[in-house]
């Protein structure tokens, strides 16, 4: 039993870093060819910060283990949003860009709702629900990146007459950043590859350990997938809430936990059922319905709601909401270990 749970934790060191060094790496290489920061964020880092959920839930389905795959997404969106988001809120609320948050809450709930009428009419995810789900996120990457450019060319063209100035003082204030050593393209190719390498290792410690520990202790697989595994795969999106509130920018985390849950749903889950195909676990029943659809779902919707509306409608968070979610998240957490 010491085994697994070493090997387990070893996973999820590999995924961290792993993550890391892919990040570090991919944002290296886009600087050396000139793309902008603004395309990077939208893209490279975002999917990053959510690689290890990829992989997890890839080797999951390769493994035929559906309930990893199912519960790790559900999971992690529980987990990023009451948990993560949360504890951000509890500890420095703040104001918050309705512009920016409007289009990432609207394709989640928009992905939330086709991936909950799969789930309740069907009970099944067909390989053409994760192409379709698939579909969504390249819908989402594209509107993202024309969007981003146009804001840019907005500002761009908004600042140009006589910036001479402004260009001379931004050398002054940004002379340090300049004079920093860049990474090598050879160095960022290798964080890349040996990033790459890590999480896919990562994830297959985690996965079949996670499975040895399940089986060990009696647990099913979805439960510990909706808690151990999907903590485990939100630790990137954690370091970033942190980082966020150390700068004294609480309320930037809001945005990258939406971001990231989308893609639980839209790359995650589509990928894992593109692979493989699954029925919704039923390793437990509450009130005669099965869990996953009675308590899962339902929870998902309902932190998401929580956490968002408030924040579009006032513009702002509010410490009572990160209270509140991390109670959710407590109490969810007692009812996978105990029903």
């Amino acid at each position: 039993m010491l085994v697994p749970v070493f090997l387990f934790i070893v996973g999820l060191l590999f995924l961290i870093k792993g993550g890391d060094w892919f990040v570090d790496g991919a944002t290296g290489i886009a600087h050396h060819f000139h793309i902008p920061e603004l395309l990077i964020g939208a893209t490279v880092v975002s999917i990053g910060t959510t690689l290890p959920e990829v992989m997890v839930s890839a080797s999951a389905a390769f493994s035929g283990h559906g309930e990893i795959a199912y519960g790790n997404a559900i999971g992690s969106i529980i987990c990023n949003t009451s948990l993560i988001a949360a504890l951000t809120i509890a500890i420095k609320p703040g104001k918050v860009d309705r512009k920016t948050l409007i289009s990432p809450v609207l394709f989640f709930f928009a992905a939330a709702i086709f991936y909950s009428f799969v789930a309740y009419t069907s009970g099944h995810f067909s390989r053409t629900t994760g192409f379709l789900l698939l579909g969504l996120f390249v819908v989402y990457m594209v509107y993202t990146v024309l969007q981003m450019k146009g804001d840019h060319s907005s500002q761009a063209s908004a600042a140009a007459p006589d910036n001479t100035g402004e260009r001379n003082s931004a050398k002054n204030n940004f002379g340090s950043e300049a004079s920093e050593p860049e990474n090598s393209m050879g160095k960022n190719i290798l964080l890349l590859v040996v990033g790459a390498v890590l999480i896919a290792i990562g994830a297959r410690l985690l996965v079949d350990n996670g499975t040895l520990i399940a089986q060990a202790l009696g647990v099913p697989e979805s439960v510990i997938a909706l808690t151990f595994v999907a903590l485990g795969t939100s630790l990137p999106e954690l370091v970033t809430a942190i980082t966020s509130l150390a700068k004294g920018h609480g309320a930037l985390s809001l945005g990258n936990v939406i971001g990231a849950n989308l893609f639980n749903l839209v790359l995650v889950s589509g990928i894992s059922i593109a692979i493989a195909p699954f029925d919704i676990p039923q390793s437990s029943v509450v009130a005669g319905h099965n869990a996953s659809l009675a308590v899962d779902i339902p929870v998902m919707f309902f932190v998401m709601l929580l956490m968002t509306v408030p924040a579009l409608v006032r513009n702002r968070l509010a410490r009572v909401q990160g209270i509140l979610l991390l109670v959710i998240y407590a109490s969810y957490c007692v009812f996978q270990f105990t029903m």
